[in-house]
């Protein structure tokens, strides 16, 4: 797993799917984690043009295609398993590489492929939490496993 979050985290940028304006879903708390950690993060959200994070607009990108280069991007994804599979075969056809799945974003069939279809896909049981690998737990870690220094506010 050590490989797979440095391979995550070494990526020059980020994207979160599903990303949202509502401070109670899991799309704000992960997109606020990357801007609170200082990394590049463009949230998708083919619904909202702009969301708000942290006191401060952000404008969304439609799908993983719109993303200037994909392949330069790791992308976390907080969408319904039924909204997350057609989102990864889109992600997989951009060029993407490393997903990193939270919890509650995919079910069976979707984990078998994005483990098939991705170089990372960090996803399912695992991590330091008790519903498995997650950013806002696991996060930090990986950061520091891929090199990645960040001040802390």
């Amino acid at each position: 797993m050590e490989a797979m979050l440095r391979t995550f985290f070494s990526s020059p940028r980020f994207a979160v799917a599903g990303a949202s304006s509502d401070p109670n879903k899991y799309g704000h708390k992960v997109f606020a984690w990357y801007l609170t950690h200082s990394l590049p993060v463009t949230p998708l959200n083919p619904r909202s043009p702009i969301i708000s994070v942290l006191s401060k607009a952000h404008t969304t990108t439609a799908s993983p295609f719109a993303l200037p280069d994909p392949p330069s991007y790791s992308m976390s994804v907080i969408t319904p398993p039924a909204v997350t599979k057609q989102l990864l075969k889109e992600a997989k056809d951009a060029g993407i590489l490393a997903v990193w799945l939270q919890p509650g974003s995919f079910d069976k069939e979707v984990l078998e492929y994005a483990r098939k279809e991705f170089r990372v896909a960090i996803a399912g049981e695992g991590g330091r939490g008790g519903e498995g690998w997650c950013v806002l737990v696991d996060g930090e870690q990986g950061l520091k496993i891929a090199g990645r220094e960040w001040n802390k506010l």
